[in-house]
């Protein structure tokens, strides 16, 4: 049996958000893999420690997957990408996050020293697999994963009022910024509603939450913190239209699951966001912090059925190439070469 350590936040425990590593972990344990995961620690030092602990005890015979971000937990990659190198042990940067160019830039030494000395580098899409390319470093796509079985599709034939937020508050996802949709489909007197669901990261909830009192929509709009997945899934029967309101974002999961539901998707074009939406296919895009253009996006889509439906559909046949039945043969073959 092939041995994985398996590198990320573990924090759901603490009430934070499942990570794509909390979920690929479960899956490739499913496929047979021995799995050992680092760290559920809460506190940063603690968890680096942990981390480094769990690859130093489990070193013979393992390869080390490490979930990589363009933020702090960039220095906790680095250091366990060091130890592997020293215990001879091949690891794998599993990238995450729409600001990891930037990192890239910013810190181009440890840059190298992480991604080219790596086994191999493994991109959520094209759009990290072109930077990394562009460094020359080795990298290959292997998406993030749902189980399509487990989003009941529902197709929209017409689209309401009735959106749906799902993320952390955090000012990079610009949650504030679906506050002001709200409000201008008011004024328009398009009787909205908001629902936004996710964890406060930052102090955004708060923010989002005054915004509200101070634009006068607070009675439209619903904070329901986090949920479950199967929470919000069920929850999305009752709206017809999904905003993505980010500055920064790589591939995400939200927006996949959205799709296989059935949900019109409406997304600032961001970072990685034009590899998941085809614009006016399974998807509309518009530019990041312009909530004029959400709103004719939106109201484009209550006027026009024909829209809506084909978005619905031509979504959920998107989202099912991203069926762990389908994307396990790649992680299969990749951990075979390892």
């Amino acid at each position: 049996m092939k041995k994985i350590i398996y590198i990320d936040n573990f924090l759901t425990k603490h009430g934070y958000t499942p990570t794509i590593g909390e979920s690929l972990a479960s899956l490739l344990a499913g496929e047979g893999y021995e799995i050992i995961k680092a760290s559920n620690k809460k506190s940063k030092l603690p968890r680096l420690m942990h981390m480094l602990a769990i690859i130093f005890r489990h070193r013979r015979n393992s390869v080390v997957l490490i979930s990589t971000y363009s933020g702090e937990a960039f220095y906790f990659a680095l250091v366990c990408s060091w130890l592997c190198r020293l215990c001879n042990i091949k690891y794998v940067p599993c990238l995450h996050g729409g600001n990891l160019p930037q990192r890239i830039r910013l810190s181009r030494a440890m840059s190298e020293q992480l991604f080219k000395k790596s086994f191999m580098n493994v991109a959520v899409s094209g759009y990290l697999e072109h930077y990394i390319k562009e460094n020359g470093w080795k990298v290959i796509v292997i998406p993030n994963i749902i189980h399509i079985n487990e989003y009941p599709y529902l197709h929209r034939l017409h689209c309401s009022p009735k959106i749906l937020w799902v993320r952390s508050f955090h000012e990079i996802y610009n949650p504030a910024l679906a506050i002001k949709v709200l409000h201008e489909l008011l004024k328009k007197d398009i009787r909205a509603s908001l629902t936004m669901v996710g964890p406060d990261k930052d102090g955004s909830l708060a923010i989002c939450q005054q915004l509200a009192i101070e634009l006068n929509v607070s009675g439209n709009v619903h904070f329901l913190g986090l949920l479950s997945r199967n929470e919000w899934v069920k929850l999305s029967a009752d709206h017809d239209v999904f905003i993505n309101t980010t500055n920064f974002d790589n591939l995400p999961v939200s927006i996949i699951e959205a799709m296989a539901l059935g949900m019109p998707v409406v997304s600032t074009n961001v970072g990685g966001i034009k590899y998941l939406i085809e614009h006016n296919s399974n998807g509309l895009l518009v530019n990041p912090e312009n909530e004029n253009e959400f709103v004719e996006a939106i109201t484009t889509l209550i006027n026009n059925n024909n829209m809506t439906q084909a978005l619905s559909s031509n979504g959920r046949a998107f989202a099912e190439k991203y069926d762990w039945d389908i994307v396990k043969h790649q992680w299969n073959e990749l951990l075979s070469k390892a």
